[in-house]
């Protein structure tokens, strides 16, 4: 009986180390993976003003009839949102706004670009309680920045320049926006690169 007992107290303890040793090899192979897969900011695309270049001037109506100044010399820079009421990314990216709105309150003015029907754009607009932010429908305002696919998001500075663009599928990527502006870099990827 004591010869049992004293085979399984031993065996329980190979399976103990065993398992320790199985629980640091999967440590060390996801600080690994997580080293090979480094976060991705906003995929930039070739077209448009480049990083650093002065913007288009805009000055364009909202959908509740004031009008707003895009890229010109402001107290604020603009985060130019693209967005379509079609888009299921872009409706899944709004609390995400809301809660940047509040955030660089001091630093940007968050403003939802889209183009195309009005009345169906007014639809949306109310449907999704965007009062809060400007909202402009404006073709040449998207053939201006060569916004090709949605959601695209730009950030300007006060003067007008870009600082930093691309194409926009998840919170981080917009966040990745500011991380690049606040860094000097055209993207998270060039700055990974440097790195």
């Amino acid at each position: 009986m004591n010869e049992a007992l004293l085979v399984a107290v031993v065996v329980l303890w190979v399976i103990v180390v065993a398992l320790v040793i199985a629980v640091f090899a999967l440590a060390r192979q996801i600080g690994i993976l997580y080293e090979r897969v480094a976060p991705m900011g906003a995929l930039m695309l070739d077209d448009g003003p480049a990083v650093g270049e002065q913007a288009p001037q805009f000055n364009l109506a909202t959908l509740s009839g004031a009008r707003i100044d895009i890229a010109k010399p402001s107290q604020l820079g603009d985060l130019v949102f693209f967005l379509s009421p079609t888009c299921p990314v872009c409706k899944k990216l709004i609390p995400v706004l809301r809660s940047i709105q509040k955030t660089e309150s001091e630093t940007v003015n968050v403003i939802l670009a889209s183009d195309g029907d009005e009345a169906r754009q007014r639809a949306f607009y109310t449907k999704a309680a965007l009062e809060d932010f400007p909202y402009v429908l404006s073709s040449d305002l998207g053939m201006a920045f060569k916004v090709g696919k949605l959601p695209y998001a730009v950030l300007l500075n006060q003067a007008g320049v870009v600082q930093a663009k691309g194409l926009i599928n998840s919170r981080e990527q917009l966040e990745s926006l500011f991380t690049a502006r606040d860094l000097g870099v055209e993207s998270i990827q060039e700055y990974l690169q440097k790195a």
